[in-house]
């Protein structure tokens, strides 16, 4: 079902507000613990506002970090082309840049 960004962001703090309270903090100690202040802390609950990074410490704290990096997965192949495009940019190494010889000068004495 498509959501709006509202009711995505609201159901994200109502989400967080849930597992803090599963982890027996207060909204108070959980603020203390990220790093983020109390005001903050309480908005991302209560409206689902908050900057990136406040989120992302608001994710260390309720220990979610390990689904972070899950947010923004590289996007699918849309044809056989573009899937084996991308296989053979994964199996390529980037070439190596060869080190320019050294020239050893004479010294004029």
């Amino acid at each position: 079902m498509l959501q709006t960004p509202a009711e995505w962001t609201h159901a994200l703090g109502a989400r967080i507000q849930a597992r803090r309270a599963a982890l027996g903090l207060t909204q108070a100690e959980a603020a203390r613990r990220s790093g983020v202040s109390y005001s903050t802390w309480r908005r991302m609950e209560t409206q689902g506002r908050a900057a990136i990074e406040d989120l992302v410490r608001a994710a260390l704290v309720l220990r979610c970090e390990q689904h972070l990096d899950t947010l923004f997965p590289p996007p699918v192949a849309t044809s056989m082309d573009d899937l084996l495009k991308a296989q053979k940019q994964a199996r390529t190494p980037a070439p190596r840049r060869r080190a320019s010889p050294v020239r050893k000068t004479e010294s004029g004495a």
